[in-house]
């Protein structure tokens, strides 16, 4: 799965990273417009907090962090995406490093960490969390984003001419294995693990989290005007959703 997603990341992340940037497309829409004003809103005040941004990717959110008066480390999987992170924070100290491993930060070194539509991709969130755990702060927060359980198993059905979206085989929890497409053509393969809402409730508690807030990601209003198309899908069948925990 890594050596999949990292082949991807590798053929799509420079055009991933303009997409973003130049505000086009779907990439635009879903990230800036959709599931990080989410995050944002959960994290509140970070003004001289220390925080972790676990999957930075090309650093997006260590940008708007930054901005906002926090203290920010990042660390990626992806040498293509980290590359880029760094061109677009050269002052941000940002590792390579495999997040399902021995995270190379201090015991309680951070106030909150936040992970971007990244856990979705890995089978096993145990190993993830024992490294979360270890690193943050008494109290401190951890906010993930990830698939809406009910949509990573959506089925796209045809009813008298007219497409809708149901789940399916809700219960059967399963890798998903998606293609996805760039604006030039390319395209690379990607996973994501299906967990029904009662396997993440169950991780977070046994890792010694508790459920502070939660909240389906809904695009901002100006998202209307900009894409009605996605808009409208989003309002009617939700896709990401934003989970903010706190260490015991």
């Amino acid at each position: 799965m890594k050596t999949q997603i990292i082949k991807t990341y590798h053929k799509l992340g420079q055009e991933y990273y303009n997409l973003r940037r130049n505000k086009e497309g779907i990439s635009y829409f879903y990230n800036e417009l959709t599931e990080t004003p989410t995050t944002l809103k959960l994290l509140g005040n970070i003004k001289g907090k220390k925080i972790l941004d676990l999957g930075c990717g090309p650093g997006f959110y260590l940008s708007k962090l930054k901005k906002r008066g926090a203290k920010v480390k990042g660390i990626d999987f992806s040498k293509e995406l980290i590359r880029i992170a760094k061109q677009e924070n050269p002052d941000v100290e940002i590792k390579y490093g495999d997040i399902t491993k021995n995270l190379s930060y201090k015991n309680s070194e951070f106030d909150a960490i936040i992970s971007p539509l990244v856990l979705g991709h890995i089978k096993d969130w145990n190993s993830v969390l024992k490294g979360v755990r270890r690193v943050l702060k008494r109290k401190g927060i951890f906010i993930f984003t990830t698939g809406i359980p009910f949509y990573e198993c959506v089925k796209r059905i045809k009813v008298k001419g007219k497409k809708f979206k149901t789940p399916e085989d809700y219960f059967n929890e399963r890798a998903i294995e998606t293609i996805w497409g760039g604006k030039s053509g390319k395209s690379g393969k990607t996973i994501h693990y299906h967990k029904t809402y009662g396997t993440i409730v169950k991780i977070l508690i046994n890792n010694g989290f508790e459920i502070i807030d939660y909240e389906d990601c809904k695009p901002i209003p100006k998202a209307k005007k900009l894409f009605p198309k996605y808009y409208k899908d989003e309002i009617d069948f939700p896709r990401f959703c934003a989970w903010k925990v706190r260490l015991k």
